[in-house]
């Protein structure tokens, strides 16, 4: 009984909220015309259904955030050993990192790269976008990582030094498949907060999505078509993300102590 009572309040509230909006639209006095936008998602043509400029975008997206996603989870783990190491040089240069990097905005760093030192490195627009998101991403995701290994029992490690394993083997097999199922939630904050984030990218010219839906709206003025079908990819993409981390993240139970 109370489960449909929850039920019923929530839809009230999604009918409630729905209604707002369909009020402040039509006080807007905008001329809806949403039969537009689907060109901009699908196009057919003698050679059949093609992407259209959206979802290009969003093909180009999807690239630089599984390409920034990989490199900031390797820099994150590599800071955070190094964070966790007995050298004072490897602790200086990845605290020195994360200061600088989590104290500045994103935006600032991108330009940055693309500006100054890809020309002197001879980086392309794309690979100056998955650094700069790599490098921000990477300096969170270290913390968590970091996080997830002070987390372990001190009783796992004396145990793996029981058995004579060498720290690689101690990281490899025991200490990291435990932390990475308590990293695995913070974690897909930190990469549905990649994805929003890549849309700074388009600030250097990268079409991808949000650039794409820049373009259109320049060419069309279809302001609040465009954009809410652009909040509405983002949407589903991270909520795609947050279901498969899910699957991930039970699969990963076999590994709790």
């Amino acid at each position: 009984m109370a489960d449909l009572l929850q039920a019923a309040a929530f839809v009230l509230v999604l009918i409630g909220l729905g209604a707002v909006l369909l009020h402040g639209a039509s006080g807007l006095g905008y001329n809806w015309q949403w039969n537009r936008v689907t060109r901009y998602l699908l196009i057919r043509d003698a050679a059949g259904w093609q992407f259209g400029p959206l979802l290009k975008g969003l093909g180009l997206t999807l690239e630089i955030t599984l390409a920034s996603l990989g490199l900031s989870l390797l820099i994150g783990l590599c800071t955070a050993l190094m964070r966790l190491s007995a050298s004072p040089m490897a602790r200086g240069i990845a605290r020195v990192y994360l200061e600088l990097i989590r104290n500045t905005p994103l935006l600032i760093q991108i330009f940055v790269l693309y500006f100054v030192f890809a020309p002197i490195l001879d980086l392309g627009r794309f690979s100056s976008a998955v650094i700069a998101l790599s490098l921000f991403e990477g300096s969170y995701a270290s913390e968590i990582i970091r996080a997830g290994i002070l987390a372990i029992p001190v009783g796992q490690w004396e145990a793996a030094a029981s058995l004579g394993l060498p720290r690689k083997q101690t990281y490899r097999h025991i200490i990291l498949p435990q932390a990475l199922r308590q990293m695995t939630p913070p974690l897909t904050s930190q990469g549905i907060s990649l994805v929003k984030d890549s849309a700074l990218v388009s600030t250097i010219a990268i079409y991808d999505l949000t650039m794409q839906g820049q373009q259109i709206i320049a060419e069309t003025f279809l302001t609040f078509e465009i954009w809410f079908t652009v909040a509405a990819i983002y949407l589903a993409v991270t909520m795609l993300l947050s279901i498969l981390v899910k699957y991930l993240e039970n699969h990963l139970t076999k590994y709790q102590h």
